[in-house]
């Protein structure tokens, strides 16, 4: 069966500075024209940073579409041309101090394909050394360190919300289990 759409027309209703957004018409496979709602996001990073004790760090800030603290890893938009991996070392030096020696590539994660092209490149990162930290103007956030296991725990618990900062975990714990990570080493 064929499953592939045909943009027919796109037309921009609004360019924000984060996101913009579009509403498409489409050709269906089957010949009729439906409305596409698509927000166009230029893609992020998510930085898993271990400590040398099997630890990782997580930061805490408020959310606001959700009007809550939400933890998660490191993690940050993509500006315009920026090599993924590069953002991922900005991320982790802004928002947690660290610098890292090991890096893992992760893959990547469509976190709403419904709706947006948004992709989040995941990455891990050992070897740390503090820093400092160089929070942007408008980042006000803890850092947390939480163990390996709790980091889990927290998971499955629904104390970890966000789905890029699970995935990385997730895929941390299975790559490192089934001895993969070293072909993931960047």
């Amino acid at each position: 069966m064929e499953t592939k759409e045909k943009t027919i027309r796109k037309v921009y209703v609004f360019r924000g500075r984060i996101l913009t957004v579009r509403n498409d018409d489409a050709l269906m496979p089957n010949g009729d024209v439906r409305g596409r709602e698509v927000v166009e996001h230029p893609g992020g990073v998510c930085v898993l940073p271990i400590q040398d004790d099997g630890s990782v760090l997580l930061v805490e800030q408020f959310r606001y579409p959700y009007m809550e603290d939400v933890l998660e890893a490191p993690a940050g938009k993509l500006e315009p041309g920026e090599d993924p991996f590069e953002a991922a070392k900005r991320e982790l030096r802004e928002e947690t101090g660290m610098v890292a020696t090991e890096w893992f590539d992760l893959g990547w994660d469509y976190p709403s394909p419904g709706y947006t092209n948004e992709i989040i490149r995941l990455y891990a990162a050992r070897g740390l050394s503090d820093v400092g930290q160089e929070l942007d103007d408008d980042e006000f956030l803890n850092v947390k360190k939480v163990s390996f296991t709790s980091a889990l725990e927290m998971i499955y618990d629904n104390d970890i919300r966000d789905s890029k900062t699970a995935m990385a975990v997730l895929k941390y714990k299975d790559l490192l289990n089934l001895g993969k990570l070293d072909g993931k080493k960047i």
